[in-house]
């Protein structure tokens, strides 16, 4: 068999995203509208992710930003300790990790709202959560190739990043606005 291809990786991936997308397209809306309400009616958006997940949620935290929303992400020296009207976006495939479950404890012990991505809603993050979004995808210690046949948490991953445009796309949608009046926010000190 001969090795395989970039092309053909692209290929496997690309398969493996658009049956992810299909299945949230077709899944149950109420999730997904709960997600945009809490997002809308947030003081500020804390968004906290683990590795991988923890980076595509930073690429949503951007969005949200250029959106005017007031976000931080944990763990920077600048972000200020949440409260009662803020919410907590945080992506874990197994919902176990033990500093988000924290963290989801932490907010929920506060008054914050906290909205979870995972890969299932019977976790202990999902207990937290007011609302839980899920992927269906491989967990990263899902090693059987059956939900995807890549490594580790990737399309989940992958899945987050997707998520986290669709959520912006609706909610710049919804605001009117038009990408000239997002463009102020972005960044001049690059």
């Amino acid at each position: 068999m001969p090795p395989t291809t970039i092309a053909d990786a692209l290929g496997t991936i690309g398969s493996e995203l658009q049956d992810v997308v299909s299945a949230l397209r077709h899944a149950d809306p109420v999730p997904f509208e709960s997600a945009l309400l809490l997002l809308s009616d947030a003081d500020r958006v804390f968004v906290h992710g683990a590795g991988r997940s923890g980076l595509a949620l930073r690429s949503t935290a951007m969005r949200l930003m250029h959106l005017g929303l007031t976000v931080h992400v944990v763990g920077e020296v600048t972000t200020p300790a949440i409260r009662r009207g803020d919410l907590l976006l945080v992506a874990s495939g197994s919902g176990t990790t033990g500093g988000i479950v924290q963290a989801a404890r932490t907010a929920a012990e506060a008054g914050a709202r906290v909205l979870a991505v995972s890969t299932t809603d019977s976790s202990p993050l999902s207990d937290l959560a007011d609302t839980t979004v899920v992927i269906p995808a491989a967990t990263k210690t899902d090693r059987s190739g059956t939900a995807s046949v890549q490594y580790a948490g990737s399309l989940f991953e992958q899945a987050v990043a997707l998520l986290g445009d669709a959520v912006f796309h609706a909610l710049w949608q919804r605001s009117g606005r038009s990408a000239d009046d997002l463009w102020p926010r972005h960044a001049n000190l690059e």
